[in-house]
């Protein structure tokens, strides 16, 4: 279709509510916003910003789940070009003082309380710097309900006073290999062109009704799901924190045609009581992550028989390849997919940094309009080791790169098993496992050991199966070379997962450690 005028993320919503005013842009709960609501309600939170002193550039913080008050705050201050920073409604006391302290917030609007943890009491301790604004009963703290009802909606701006296309949108805070969270800016046009595109390889269209279980604040929600639903003029359904059963009801009720899901999210919904398949008659398009069997259940088990593969990060604006909707499941679940218009990527050899041949694995260098300028706050150090003298960004990834252009994706390079000088990818052999009948999921991990590292394999079976490692090892052997083949097998009741299904890797190398040391 189309892609939108527009170039900052206020205006795309404008943009779409002048085009389709009363076309529904997100159902939350009970209620259901057309685009034209979302654009007064973001106006008002608008003017609530502004009576507090938020302007262009200023930070304005979001600790709020999945629900209609993140996405009227987040183009409140959108509209003013105030810089959006959410943060996990997972997080916990010290890591809210870091992200505080680092983040620069002037008004942060937040949950009083969110399962079981009391938001209202640790921002009183933590938070004097700036204006908290609670959605709920907190004592002492001003009340988001309250002060918006009595705030003066925000008209248009003088040129100067909102955003430009170039400045900052939002900043994310994501976990990776340093101690402390690295804090990525995306501005945004690229926020809306990258997403437009991503949508573009979904076949997203105005009749669309997409289901976001996974958190606004990540990349993958409210980088990727909410602009490419909005870019499209589709209808985005919000679940406030995912539960299968929940998952499954909203899909049949909403009759939601597209899914963002994980391999997880994807295993718990099929493997719930009450699913049946005519429950998600409706579902045809989609994203997942994961392996190729995550991929082809996602496809051929929930229902969402055209969803997409994908490979990114949130330093390369949330995804940089997708798989194209229309390709056979074969291909779109045995590769990432194409690069997105504007990416470039490249392959290089991990020890001389020499660039690899088509097919040849090695790690994968990202570059384009799409990748972030640099890390910000504290996590800014890091920028000269993140990116080449070229402005290459280094993902940390081994990946491969066909001939034809799919990218394929083997494991992060500190997660590659070394087994007598040969690269093994996680992935792969887990990939193995579950082409076993018996086998739901698998998390795969290296220990050292005096043969390089050792493959230990944490196994989830379905209903009573009850396949013996020895049987699990030669279906591994009828697959794959022999050096590939887990050197152990541990039967587990569930693998340590997010609250969204995300296998929590560090967790089964801690475990495997301890397995293998005491054998």
């Amino acid at each position: 279709m189309k892609a939108p005028c527009s170039r900052t993320l206020f205006d795309l919503l404008a943009e779409q509510a002048e085009g389709h005013r009363d076309a529904i842009a997100v159902i939350c709960g009970t209620r259901s916003i057309t685009y034209a609501e979302l654009v007064a309600s973001a106006r008002k939170a608008a003017g609530l910003l502004r009576e507090r002193g938020i302007g262009r550039g200023d930070r304005v913080g979001l600790l709020v789940n999945n629900r209609a008050e993140w996405l009227e705050v987040a183009f409140g201050a959108w509209l003013l070009g105030a810089v959006l920073v959410p943060l996990s409604t997972w997080s916990t006391r010290q890591e809210l003082e870091y992200l505080l302290a680092d983040s620069d917030i002037r008004v942060l609007v937040a949950l009083s309380t969110f399962v079981r943890v009391d938001y209202a009491a640790i921002l009183r301790d933590i938070a004097p710097a700036c204006t908290v604004l609670l959605l709920d009963d907190g004592e002492g703290l001003s009340q988001y309900a309250a002060a918006l009802s009595n705030a003066a909606g925000v008209g248009t701006l003088s040129p100067g006073e909102g955003a430009s296309a170039t400045d900052d949108a939002i900043i994310i805070y994501t976990s990776g290999s340093s101690s402390k969270p690295k804090a990525i800016a995306l501005a945004h046009y690229l926020i809306i062109e990258n997403s437009f595109n991503i949508g573009e390889r979904q076949g997203l269209g105005p009749d669309d009704k997409v289901l976001l279980s996974p958190p606004l604040f990540w990349t993958y929600g409210g980088v990727n799901a909410m602009p490419a639903t909005f870019t499209h003029g589709a209808t985005l359904v919000l679940q406030a924190r995912f539960e299968a059963g929940e998952a499954l009801r909203l899909i049949e009720q909403h009759g939601c045609t597209s899914i963002y899901t994980l391999p997880g999210m994807t295993d718990s919904m099929v493997r719930h009581p009450e699913f049946r398949r005519e429950r998600t008659a409706t579902l045809r398009r989609g994203m997942t992550i994961g392996s190729p069997q995550d991929v082809i259940k996602a496809a051929e088990i929930l229902g969402a028989v055209d969803i997409c593969n994908i490979y990114g990060s949130s330093e390369t604006g949330g995804n940089c390849c997708v798989t194209q909707h229309d390709w056979p499941l074969e291909r779109r679940a045995n590769c990432q997919g194409q690069k997105l218009p504007g990416v470039e990527l490249r392959i290089v050899h991990e020890e001389t940094g020499d660039v690899r041949g088509a097919g040849e694995p090695g790690l994968l260098e990202v570059r384009g309009p799409y990748v972030m300028r640099g890390y910000v706050g504290a996590s800014a150090h890091h920028n000269a080791a993140t990116f080449t003298s070229d402005g290459w960004y280094r993902t940390g990834d081994i990946g491969a790169i066909a001939a034809g252009g799919d990218f394929v994706f083997l494991g992060r390079a500190t997660e590659m098993i070394k087994r007598a000088g040969i690269n093994i990818s996680p992935a792969e052999v887990e990939d193995i496992l579950m082409q076993h009948p018996a086998v739901a999921q698998a998390g795969v991990v290296g220990v050292p050991s005096a043969k390089g590292e050792s493959i230990v394999a944490f196994v989830m079976l379905r209903g009573d199966a009850s396949p013996t490692p020895d049987e699990l090892a030669r279906h591994c052997r009828s697959i794959a070379s022999g050096y590939k083949v887990p050197d152990r097998f541990e039967i587990m009741e569930a693998l340590p997962a997010t609250a969204t299904g995300k296998l929590m890797r560090r967790e089964l190398q801690t475990m495997a450690a301890r397995l293998m040391s005491e054998a």
